[in-house]
């Protein structure tokens, strides 16, 4: 079959609209019943829309767990390897809940945070706060006294002036605060320039060649702060391994020096480890890479005559991002005419849905691609070209910028978008006043809300000039009651 003229390169027509790409779903999505209904964790999508509404967030609890032991377990299998050991943060910014944070410390890992809110929901979650860091380019007073009064693992220095004010802290609640200084290492990571966390303008982190002296001067405070490493992330979706193995070596050659003056026992890299968001996305495979990551350091460690140290990654988008589905329920669908650039025209099928730019920023931020594919049912209709289209007040308000869905998708379906479980829930908003969504966990055939819905009446709470909230026309217990 030949492809759309307005379809991306990348895109080809499928066969079959209604197959699920194994990489883009959860591992228990299927298709059952009669009409060949999406279940995802032994949930119908029909069931899960009406009990919870839509759009709503999905997440398949036994999936999420298994990529987080999968990691775990293949990065203390390389590391026990070469004769080190290795510690797994989860990146709590690409999705946290109590629950999830819960999930994540049964399977062994430890909890990195981004700011005092995630630091209260890790703790909210009963996580040991030695297991949980903190990180932050622009920490508050106020946070700093969260997270050494709360007894967190370690603080990740993201400035030099940062140094003093963590000990004077930590020196008021008679805390020995142990302290990781984040690296600038300058590797250009091959990802969307907003990703790109280690260039050299740039706002995170200490230049690699300020390094040393900003570590002696944490080792000044005697008793106060513990040096356990330096720190690296470079970027966030990074599909191939370089960029981790030249930061490695980067850093290691810092690392051996500030032997010479005391300890350093853990070397932390941090995450961006990528996904596949479209069929076309070819990811490294993560214990793969994870053995090439630990047998470079390895190398650069007996090259250089140092001890290796023990290793400490920090996955988010790798463990929650493919467990994670989108809801949404098909309302209007219009064709238009569009002339393509050999002058000839071509139709896009618009096919606009509940939800938007409000719970999946990611395309409007990144030009970032989605798949799409029909819940309520399966259709033998022959594929068409869509654009979805959120409901929002913006033109860039598009949700997957081209897919193929049954030709005969109508109002009142409802559509599924895998791998959204990084960085939806956590850069949702209420733009236009749309409620943000809720967050149900599946697993063994049962739901479980996680997150509840965001209702109209709560945002009017906010406003100090509403004196009570506007009847909305919505059925009674759903999202916008």
């Amino acid at each position: 079959m030949s492809a759309h003229p307005l379809a991306p390169a990348w895109l080809e027509r499928p066969v079959d609209a209604n197959a699920l790409a194994p990489q883009l779903w959860p591992a228990s999505a299927r298709r059952g019943g009669e009409r060949g209904e999406l279940e995802i964790g032994g949930v119908r999508a029909s069931r899960l829309a009406a009990d919870y509404g839509t759009p709503l967030y999905v997440v398949d609890e036994a999936d999420a767990r298994a990529r987080a032991r999968r990691i775990r377990h293949a990065l203390e299998a390389a590391t026990s390897r070469v004769g080190s050991s290795g510690v797994v943060y989860y990146a709590g910014k690409a999705f946290l809940s109590t629950a999830v944070a819960q999930w994540m410390a049964a399977e062994g890992l430890n909890i990195d945070t981004a700011s005092g809110g995630e630091l209260a929901v890790a703790l909210a979650a009963g996580i040991d706060p030695s297991r949980i860091g903190l990180h932050g380019n622009n920490k508050s007073d106020r946070e700093l006294e969260q997270a050494v009064r709360s007894g967190v693992g370690a603080i990740v220095l993201d400035a030099v002036e940062e140094i003093d004010r963590v000990a004077e802290v930590a020196r008021r609640h008679g805390r020995v605060q142990p302290v990781r200084l984040r690296i600038n290492s300058g590797v250009h990571a091959h990802t969307h320039e907003y990703l790109a966390t280690a260039r050299e303008d740039q706002k995170f982190g200490v230049p690699l060649a300020h390094a040393e002296a900003a570590v002696a001067r944490i080792r000044e405070h005697v008793g106060v702060l513990e040096f356990l490493g330096l720190h690296s992330h470079i970027g966030s979706q990074i599909l191939v391994a370089d960029g981790f193995l030249e930061a490695a070596r980067r850093l290691l050659d810092v690392h051996a020096r500030l032997l010479e003056s005391g300890p350093v026992p853990q070397l932390n890299l941090g995450g961006g480890f990528g996904i596949a968001y479209t069929a076309s996305d070819d990811p490294a495979d993560i214990g793969v890479l994870l053995d090439r990551l630990v047998d470079t350091i390895a190398e650069v460690c007996g090259e250089l005559q140092i001890p290796i140290p023990t290793i400490a990654i920090e996955p988010g988008r790798s463990i929650i991002g493919p467990a994670g589905v989108t809801l949404y329920e098909v309302g209007t669908i219009k064709d238009v005419e569009v002339q393509t650039d050999d002058g000839d025209g071509a139709v896009r099928r618009y096919v606009s849905v509940d939800g938007g730019m409000s719970d999946n920023a990611r395309p409007a931020l990144y030009g970032a691609d989605y798949a799409v594919r029909l819940a309520s049912r399966r259709s033998d209709a022959e594929p068409v070209l869509v654009r979805i289209a959120g409901k929002h007040c913006e033109s860039g308000d598009i949700v997957v910028d081209a897919d193929y869905l049954p030709a005969d998708v109508h109002r009142g379906d409802l559509v599924a978008v895998p791998a959204t479980g990084a960085y939806c829930f956590s850069l949702s908003s209420s733009y236009n006043y749309l409620t943000r969504p809720a967050v149900v966990a599946v697993a063994r055939g049962e739901a479980r809300l996680i997150v509840r819905a965001e209702s109209v009446a709560e945002l009017l709470r906010r406003d100090v000039g509403a004196t009570e909230a506007t009847e909305v026309l919505r059925p009674e217990g759903s999202r916008y009651s």
